[in-house]
């Protein structure tokens, strides 16, 4: 049975947001599943990962592990604290080391990347979230449009710069950090 009653403005309007405390108590008492995350104040199951997905993310990964300065911190799909949302970025590079984390998850990052096989518009959706948490560059990897979105320049209402690229993407907050986009969707394809 389909559930149509958030297709109602009036409904969406009446829904209480559950904050990131309430959202971890029900995570540790087990009634949130692994395949969730919260975005502004609502449960959201994550897509099951296609081959196409899990390949360009390990490419990526591989990539900036490559390039990385060794005062960044990978985090590979892993929670980032917000106000009032715990995504979980494909990958995320955070300034600091694993003992910085032991205890509580990171609240920012330096740059965050996420690839989008059948979830752009949830993963667009995602660059005001990181520009309020101050995350200094966010790239939206379009499978679709063989492109990275390029955002940088965050403030409290989302990013300033917003670019997109189909050749070359340079990072301005790691800049050892350089894609080839083109190449990357010539050697991984769905």
């Amino acid at each position: 049975m389909v559930n149509t009653v958030l297709e109602s403005h009036e409904a969406r309007e009446r829904v209480l947001p559950l904050s990131v405390r309430a959202y971890h108590d029900l995570a540790e008492r087990g009634l949130i599943t692994e395949r969730a995350e919260l975005l502004r104040g609502v449960i959201f199951e994550k897509m099951p990962k296609s081959r196409f997905h899990v390949r360009l993310v390990r490419y990526l990964e591989a990539l900036l592990r490559q390039q990385l300065p060794a005062e960044f911190l990978l985090q590979k799909e892993d929670p980032i604290t917000c106000v009032d949302s715990e995504p979980e970025p494909d990958l995320a590079v955070i300034r600091g080391g694993e003992s910085d984390f032991a205890h509580q998850h990171p609240d920012t990052a330096e740059f965050i990347i996420e690839v989008a096989v059948s979830t752009i518009d949830t993963d667009r959706s995602k660059a005001e979230i990181y520009a309020e948490a101050g995350v200094k560059e966010y790239w939206l990897v379009d499978t679709e449009g063989r492109c990275v979105e390029i955002y940088r320049q965050p403030t409290s209402g989302g990013y300033q710069q917003h670019d997109v690229v189909s050749s070359r993407a340079q990072s301005s907050t790691i800049p050892s950090f350089c894609l080839d986009v083109a190449a990357m969707f010539a050697e991984i394809t769905p």
